[in-house]
């Protein structure tokens, strides 16, 4: 659907000096998929996503969407071929002075729609994303999701194949945030809509995505399923963007005073949702008190990480004995302290 080849992006500096942007990213995102790009500031994800629709020249390498290079398009082709990508933005980039249903109409009329099949077009859409009642409004009189949801509406109008989302959610609180994502993901599967969403948010990842990609200084560290980015984080980067998503440090005052071991596990399936730590408490005879964690499913697959304290002041070889039980049912355990 997508392929990228060895992309790179160069801006020119000073004198002779360059920033290379985006360094030799190669992507391949399926026909259908939510493909993620995850990085901080800077990494080059924003225009990392503007070459997919040649905002953004690649300064080296290919894009090329459904078999057609648009990294090499000029003119009317590329004006043709952007017609079969929406994008929707940050700021959301409404026209004020245009109603909501006026906004979505624009981007019909850009593409060469016919007047008399505008009108059911917009209405369809806006039923679509639930902005039927807000058809007569101004930008001015909707909250920012209700924006977002037009924005949405106007980049989907035109039955695009690609879907281009630009941190579409970092402007809104986290309850609309939630509720964005659901439309997005109600979109891809109604529509079958391919969708390219950058974010610096790993969990705006974990909530709708199939596949990521994570940047830093314009490479791509780590890509694959968002389950196995989350639960096997093999670069660094990736470890510290999931770590700072589950935040599982505990408070000075209870590591100062701890008895006992301590013990970080990590549930992967089937063990997240197995009775492991009162097996151990009943088996052989220890006190478990759960310190912090959580345990949340990512595209229903069970992901869980857990802070235990084990205790059995009177039998310090059952503590060891449970300590091997629960590495033997779970996917990995880390002993943070006895």
């Amino acid at each position: 659907m997508i392929e990228l080849q060895h992309v790179c992006v160069d801006f020119s500096g000073a004198g002779s000096s360059a920033t290379r942007a985006v360094d030799d990213v190669s992507l391949h995102i399926k026909a259908g998929e939510i493909f993620g790009i995850v990085g901080t500031s800077g990494a080059g994800k924003s225009t990392l996503l503007r070459t997919l629709n040649a905002l953004q020249r690649p300064s080296t390498g290919s894009v090329t969407i459904n078999g057609t290079r648009i990294s090499d398009l000029q003119g009317v082709a590329l004006r043709t071929a952007r017609q079969r990508i929406g994008m929707i933005f940050q700021h959301f980039s409404l026209m004020h002075t245009r109603t909501v249903a006026q906004n979505v109409a624009f981007s019909l009329k850009a593409a060469g729609w016919e007047r008399a099949k505008i009108a059911p077009r917009v209405a369809e859409i806006l039923d679509l994303v639930g902005l039927t009642d807000k058809a007569n409004r101004y930008p001015v009189q909707l909250s920012g999701g209700q924006k977002q949801r037009v924005g949405i509406a106007r980049a989907i109008a035109n039955h695009p194949d690609v879907l281009l989302c630009d941190e579409p959610t970092s402007a809104l609180d986290l309850e609309t945030s939630a509720t964005i994502l659901a439309l997005l993901k109600e979109i891809n599967a109604r529509l079958g809509i391919t969708i390219v969403l950058i974010t610096h948010e790993m969990n705006v990842i974990k909530t709708i995505c199939d596949r990521v990609a994570v940047m830093s200084g314009g490479k791509v560290v780590e890509m694959g399923e968002v389950f196995d980015i989350f639960a096997h984080p093999q670069h660094a980067f990736t470890r510290q963007l999931v770590s700072h998503t589950l935040n599982l440090t505990l408070p000075e005052r209870l590591k100062a005073h701890l008895q006992g071991t301590l013990l970080k596990i990590l549930f992967i399936g089937d063990s997240a949702e197995q009775p492991v730590l009162s097996e151990v408490a009943v088996k052989f005879g220890v006190a478990v008190n759960i310190l912090h964690g959580k345990i949340e499913y990512i595209g229903d697959r069970a992901l869980g990480v857990l802070v235990v304290q084990l205790t059995a002041p009177d039998s310090p070889t059952a503590v060891e004995a449970a300590v091997a039980h629960i590495r033997s049912r779970t996917a990995q355990v880390e002993a943070l302290h006895g």
